[in-house]
């Protein structure tokens, strides 16, 4: 870890954050509702409600509600979870009150500054977390969710669900351990959901009810030579290929381990992570100061849109013997600084702060010469 002194100024936040102010309002003229999105990449398919609003996310995540509000969702008439607070981002590390309070809660990095990415990938490690993560992600209509993509959650797959509902053991309980999740002697209940959904078109042979062990048995074995083949005859083997076929095309819990969820919710919260941080710049990238002007300098937090309201700011410099810091303000977003080093010297600033509307950090660098 380098050397560096670091100032760190912290303000608790009173009251309700007022969102409006910092999300994209989505609406007509007239409409003060905002709109938010599940996830960064899309999430289509999912029912929402909230006091005022409901409806289903479309293919970018969207729901609308006023500031304030909490959401609840679910897939067709399978509920997922409920008070889950509105924003303009909402991640299912955010769908549990656990991992929401655990977010809010930052880690120290190897320079010395509090970030969210690490605590992110602390709380990626939650089972429950991980049991919905896989859970949705199977539901999507093709089984990988590829990078850039979201999740789509189609209308023929929320059929069948609802369909198989009824017929469930036991009902879906995303907070049991992983093996229970995910068991398969006896089958849990997401397995057995899953097993009754058919992720192809209706009509696909796939989606037929295998051949059973008797129709096989009771089916003449195909020829050895082609030219005695009945093309209008399902042989033995013919039907124990379809029987092949069909299973193979049944998803379980296991075609997505906690590792691939990890990998797809890292992905999202990056691209969540770059969008705020692209919010925010430094008045200035590189300075050049004399070695003889001791005088303190400044350089502050911008927003490019609205006004900056952070509630946490620190800032270090990473050669305290040529650049030193005096102090950092968040509520003007400034970090004040001196030349303590001779000519030839440079540092860098390292400035980590937090916007008030969310646990993120934001981190952005000015590089200090001495002429």
């Amino acid at each position: 870890m380098r050397s560096v002194h670091r100032t760190r100024l912290t303000f608790t936040l009173l009251g309700t954050l007022a969102l409006s102010g910092c999300l994209d309002d989505g609406g007509g003229s007239g409409d003060d509702r905002s709109t938010g999105r599940v996830n960064f990449n899309g999430f289509n398919g999912l029912s929402y409600q909230t006091a005022s609003q409901s409806g289903t996310t479309n293919t970018a995540g969207e729901f609308r509600y006023y500031p304030g509000e909490t959401l609840t969702f679910r897939v067709g008439d399978l509920p997922l979870v409920s008070d889950v607070p509105a924003r303009q981002y909402v991640t299912l590390l955010e769908f549990f009150e656990t991992t929401r309070t655990g977010l809010q809660t930052p880690m120290v990095d190897d320079e010395g500054l509090s970030t969210h990415t690490l605590t992110e990938q602390n709380v990626l490690e939650n089972t429950t977390l991980m049991n919905l993560s896989r859970f949705l992600m199977l539901l999507n209509w093709s089984q990988n969710v590829a990078e850039g993509d979201g999740i789509d959650i189609r209308d023929r797959v929320i059929t069948q669900l609802n369909a198989a509902l009824p017929g469930l053991t036991a009902p879906i309980d995303f907070s049991v351990s992983e093996s229970e999740f995910t068991a398969n002697n006896p089958m849990s209940p997401a397995n057995q959901l899953l097993a009754a959904i058919c992720f192809y078109p209706e009509d696909d042979e796939l989606c037929e009810e295998p051949p059973t062990q008797e129709e096989i048995d009771n089916a003449p074995p195909r020829p050895e030579n082609d030219e005695d083949r009945d093309p209008d005859i399902e042989y033995s083997e013919d039907l124990q290929a379809k029987k092949d076929r069909i299973e193979n095309a049944v998803r379980t819990m296991e075609d997505i381990d906690s590792e691939d969820a990890q990998t797809y919710l890292t992905r999202e919260l990056k691209a969540i992570s770059t969008t705020v941080a692209n919010r925010y710049f430094l008045d200035e990238d590189v300075a050049s100061h004399p070695a003889t002007d001791t005088a303190l300098k400044q350089v502050a937090v911008r927003k490019i849109w609205g006004g900056l309201s952070l509630a946490e700011l620190e800032a270090i410099s990473t050669r305290p013997q040529d650049i030193q810091i005096n102090s950092a303000d968040w509520q003007s977003g400034e970090v004040e600084y001196f030349v303590a080093g001779p000519s030839g010297g440079e540092s860098e600033l390292l400035l980590s702060f937090r916007p008030e509307d969310t646990y993120r950090w934001v981190r952005k660098q000015l590089r200090v010469l001495i002429r």
